[in-house]
């Protein structure tokens, strides 16, 4: 039987035995409900159909993207309830942020102090340890690698400035990172890049790979200070903070006497290097380089079985984790006070969630693995960029701007006077040894064989005739609009020797150092160099000075009072009386170097500077970490204070060094007014000695 209906559509069968049907009206697609009956009017409408046209054609209308108004409806009905959670979570997520800090603080206090602290402090003290190690290498390494590596005077300056510089970039970034990857991971990162570029610069034998393994390293050296303090800082309760943070600060004093003490006892010791073939050389300043590895190995070494910190696992709302650790630090003190059977009571810890982190994670489910680490890194750097900018927050912005004028100047006078002391000292060696110079004035010398060392002396105008120069050392020699002619140099060792404006005849120059660098508008007429030992060479007895290396020992071991001192009175008296004094007194003792006219005065005034000014800087550190409010901001801020101390010091550095053997007034005025200006502002700091991390 013929159905008009079914003859204008065709069926088809498809896959999985389902049925599609296509209308065709004209050639036209059409709608399985839509026929050929023919055009019915208005009123010959069945009454199965009456009441409900309305909504037949609003269904109709949804094939034509009209939605239906129940759609729309709930649709708003939904938006509202969002909305409403939204502004719950938001609340609870306040709440929970601001419970947060007196919850931990009551924990840690539960969890007492003890063994566990003291293992801790161990470890970050061989961190901070091998930081004051780095700072002090490569000033000692320098009088050695200049020579063996030929580094020019301007070459020489760009490699202090580049560590500085260095650590400088490594405290900004790692600063800010270490509140987005974790306390523990950045500093096994920091020290494991330290590890592996300082001990690459041990073998470097060019320049250019020694100035790039040392700048890496400076690099993640950088970045220990702000990771240790913080750190140490979120396993100390209020009570605790002050002094034991104050100790802490002593292994950087230990770590400037560790590495005077080594480059003592190894540098000038040229025997205990070794060689490989002629151009592979190990000279024992690199061995210096290698045993100050060793701090940063033990740290090293001690990090990968410390746990994260349990304030950073709260903050990244990974309870579980923190819950676990809290339980080890209790656990951990309570055994060793002899109370085993005492229990962790802590076990609810409202953390606040961060939509940031879960941005990370649903990013990271899509896309490849190149997708998904630079997502998640980018929005990580637009995280810790977004926590610098808070810090310019109405609230944070005069106490904060107190703080960098403090830091700046401590850190300008401090760094400023640390290369200012051992090269006034140099200077006045220099001075001495030039007064005692020998001065020789037309001298004529015939058939004579120099057979002794040439120490100190100037000789202008001599002639030298058939004269021989064997087997000796000529040190701190010039030679002035002289005359050699038919002599021989055989075996001859120089140090900051110069021919200028001399006539050489007939000479032979077997086996020496005297090259090219040597002669300066000289002129030579047959003159033969048979086997000359081209380049620099190392003179470690004229080189390494022990009263270099004495001064920076006696320097590190004069911090130890002052560290003592501070620790006992940082909780009693106050972090901004701590700072303010220190300053204060620090700047006086600068003053008072207007008086030292000898190396001694010099030495006694460097000591009494360092074990005055120690103090403030152990308050700075403690300031801190406990002034910014933010969970997320106090650890990028200290990093950038950390960054704005080695800007300093590198300002410091550059215009000290400058006025050395010209005046001593700008420096120590310089010095004075910082010392004084930072004092004065630091004053104006809030106390937070009772202070909860919040």
């Amino acid at each position: 039987m013929d159905d008009p209906y079914h003859n204008n559509l065709n069926q088809q069968v498809t896959e999985g035995g389902e049925y599609t049907y296509t209308q065709d009206v004209g050639g036209q697609d059409g709608y399985p409900y839509q026929t050929d009956y023919p055009p019915q009017d208005e009123d010959a409408r069945s009454d199965a159909t009456e009441g409900a046209d309305d909504d037949e054609q609003m269904y109709e209308g949804e094939y034509q993207g009209i939605p239906h108004p129940d759609e729309i409806k709930e649709a708003r009905r939904a938006a509202r309830l969002e909305a409403r959670r939204k502004a719950r979570q938001a609340a609870q997520q306040e709440e929970e942020e601001e419970n947060l800090p007196e919850q931990y603080e009551a924990i840690m206090e539960d969890c007492g102090h003890g063994r566990f602290q003291w293992m801790l402090f161990f470890v970050l003290g061989l961190a901070l340890m091998a930081d004051g190690v780095d700072g002090f290498v490569v000033g000692f390494v320098l009088p050695s690698a200049e020579k063996d590596m030929c580094i020019s005077n301007s070459d020489k300056g760009l490699l202090g400035l580049l560590v500085y510089v260095s650590m400088m970039v490594g405290a900004l970034v790692w600063g800010g990172l270490c509140d987005k990857m974790g306390r523990r991971k950045c500093l096994i990162y920091v020290l494991t890049i330290d590890l592996v570029f300082s001990f690459l610069s041990c073998f470097a034998q060019g320049y250019g790979f020694f100035l790039f393994f040392r700048f890496c390293s400076g690099f993640g050296i950088g970045g220990s200070i702000p990771i240790v303090y913080t750190y140490f800082t979120e396993f100390l309760q209020m009570d605790k903070r002050g002094e034991h943070l104050s100790w802490l600060c002593m292994f950087w004093m230990l770590g400037g006497l560790y590495a005077s003490f080594t480059a003592w006892g190894i540098i000038p010791h040229y025997g205990w290097g070794f060689a490989i073939g002629t151009e592979f050389q190990i000279h024992s300043w690199r061995i210096f380089i290698l045993v100050c590895l060793f701090p940063a190995l033990a740290a090293l070494v001690g990090v990968i079985f410390m746990p994260e910190s349990p304030r950073f696992l709260l903050e990244s709302a990974r309870h579980d984790e923190a819950w676990m650790v809290l339980r080890q630090v209790h656990d951990t003190n309570w055994k060793a006070k002899g109370e085993p059977e005492r229990v962790f009571t802590a076990t609810n810890i409202k953390t606040p969630q961060t939509q940031e982190d879960e941005f990370i994670e649903i990013q990271s489910d899509t896309g490849t693995a190149f997708q998904r680490w630079t997502v998640r890194h980018m929005t990580m750097l637009q995280q810790v960029m977004a926590n610098i900018m808070s810090l310019s927050a109405p609230e944070l912005r005069l106490q904060g701007l107190f703080l960098v004028i403090v830091w700046f100047c401590l850190a300008f006078s401090y760094h400023g006077l640390g290369v200012w002391f051992p090269d006034m000292i140099k200077y006045m060696q220099y001075e001495e040894y030039e007064s005692k110079v020998k001065v020789f004035h037309r001298e004529r010398v015939e058939h004579f064989h120099f057979n002794f060392s040439l120490v100190n002396q100037i000789h202008r105008e001599g002639e030298y005739i058939h004269d021989k120069f064997a087997n000796i050392e000529i040190k701190s020699v010039k030679f002035e609009d002289s005359l050699f002619e038919n002599c021989y140099f055989e075996d001859v060792r120089s140090t900051s020797t110069f021919f200028e404006n001399c006539t050489i005849k007939n000479t032979v120059f077997y086996n020496t150092d005297l090259w090219q660098e040597k002669f300066k508008d000289c002129r030579m007429e047959n003159t033969t160099f048979l086997h000359p030992k081209k380049g620099c060479h190392l003179n470690f007895e004229v080189e390494n000075d022990i009263v270099i290396y004495m001064v920076s020992f006696l320097g590190s071991l004069a911090v130890l009072p002052g560290n003592i001192i501070s620790a006992l009175f940082m909780d009693k008296i106050g972090r901004i009386r701590i700072i303010g004094g220190s300053m204060l007194v620090s700047s006086a003792c600068t003053f008072l170097l207007l008086l030292s006219f000898s190396q001694g005065a010099v030495i006694c005034w460097q000591c009494l500077f360092y074990g005055t000014s120690v103090a403030a800087w152990n308050g700075l550190q403690v300031i801190s970490v406990e002034l910014y409010p933010s969970s997320k901001r106090y650890r990028t801020a200290f990093g950038i204070l950390n960054g704005i101390c080695k800007f300093a010091a590198i300002l410091a550095s550059s215009i000290f060094a400058a006025f050395i053997g010209i005046t001593k007034i700008i420096p120590i005025f310089l010095a004075f007014a910082a010392l004084v200006c930072g004092g004065l502002v630091a004053l104006k700091l809030p106390e937070t000695r009772e202070k909860i991390l919040t």
